[in-house]
């Protein structure tokens, strides 16, 4: 009978000993796998965030290596655990993301999983051609270059906006914009295209009728002036210049379209033989605008057109200080008495071309 009794109690021991283990064992499991759901998994060594930019038709591995190679994980098999669990190799959706310090698993795997991306902030201004555009752009965004500039070149698609390959530089205003970085060519231009809309509000337009200007004339005189002066409070000055001589129905003569129908951005120094050049951007030979603009235009710039200053000065030449302003002129004799004294001051400093 004692033997018995002891028997029991011995049994009765392994099974509060086994249910402890049991115990033991799931808090382990259970502190295990909510440690690597919700433990910090993100270092990045006192960066406030992180990029992943993951690009269409990636894959697993690919994510990985970007994330490994640039060490903001700190334990990987945690990491790739839960991916497994939460089935993300199966889900992976291109985009741009931030990530920030000190991200579990779970949250960074929720985020990359449902796709939610953070929006870029995409810039530019600047910007002399098409080319430049195409290539500013493809450094900020996933597309690239020359998807954009198939677009910007094709008469068809820059029809359907309302533009020509040689103008539709005029639909974009520089700016700062917020777009998501997997964004396609098609709807970049989409979204653009509705952007100029806006700027075009109606007291613009009200401007537009005012100065008996269209938008595409608007733009191309904007680009003109952007490149004859970088001082904002002299802009109207310059666009009033021009606007006289576009009412007096004379040739325009602005130095920077020679440039760009040279299209040699590094001249400082406009020749006379430059002015022989036959393009339709020689201002020298032909009247009127040129076909498009030779730059695409600050909102300082347009505004400038679009509020241009009425005065009598017919002429204007770059100070010989250098300063960056403009000596305004309203006979030829003056003129070329401002021409001569920046002349000079080209000579003294070597600059020949």
């Amino acid at each position: 009978m004692i033997q018995k009794e002891k028997r029991k109690a011995r049994i009765r021991r392994m099974i509060r000993f086994g249910i402890l283990i049991l115990l033991i064992s799931a808090g382990t499991l259970a502190y295990l796998g909510y440690s690597m759901l919700y433990r910090s998994n993100v270092w990045l060594n006192r960066q406030e965030s992180y990029s992943l930019d993951i690009r269409s038709g990636s894959g697993w591995e690919d994510v990985k290596g970007q994330l490994y190679k640039n060490g903001i994980i700190v334990h990987r098999a945690s990491f790739e655990w839960v991916a497994r669990l939460m089935k993300y190799p199966d889900h992976i959706k291109p985009g741009h993301y931030v990530i920030k310090e000190g991200m579990n698993n779970r949250v960074l795997l929720s985020k990359l999983r449902a796709g939610k991306q953070d929006p870029v902030k995409l810039v530019f201004n600047n910007i002399r051609t098409k080319e430049d555009l195409a290539g500013h752009i493809a450094e900020q965004i996933e597309t690239d270059s020359a998807s954009l500039s198939k677009l910007l070149n094709d008469a068809e698609y820059t029809g359907k906006l309302g533009f020509t390959p040689s103008n539709i530089l005029t639909m974009f205003i520089p700016n700062t914009y917020s777009v998501y970085w997997n964004i396609s060519p098609e709807k970049f231009m989409e979204r653009m295209h509705k952007e100029y809309n806006a700027f075009w509000n109606e007291k613009r337009q009200q401007k537009l009728r005012d100065i008996n200007l269209t938008r595409l004339e608007t733009m191309t005189l904007a680009s003109i002036v952007e490149k004859e002066s970088n001082k904002n409070d002299e802009k109207p000055d310059v666009a009033g210049v021009y606007m006289n001589r576009l009412k007096q129905g004379w040739l325009l003569q602005a130095d920077p379209t020679l440039v760009f129908a040279l299209g040699d951005f590094s001249i400082k120094r406009v020749l006379n033989v430059y002015k022989k050049i036959d393009s339709p951007y020689n201002t020298y030979m032909y009247f009127g605008l040129p076909p498009g603009p030779i730059c695409m235009p600050s909102v300082s710039s347009i505004d400038a057109v679009l509020n241009y200053r009425q005065h009598k000065y017919m002429y204007f030449c770059a100070r010989e200080d250098f300063s960056g302003y403009h000596n305004f002129a309203v006979t030829q004799q003056e003129h070329e008495l401002n021409a001569q004294r920046y002349q000079q001051a080209l000579n003294r400093q070597g600059i020949m071309k």
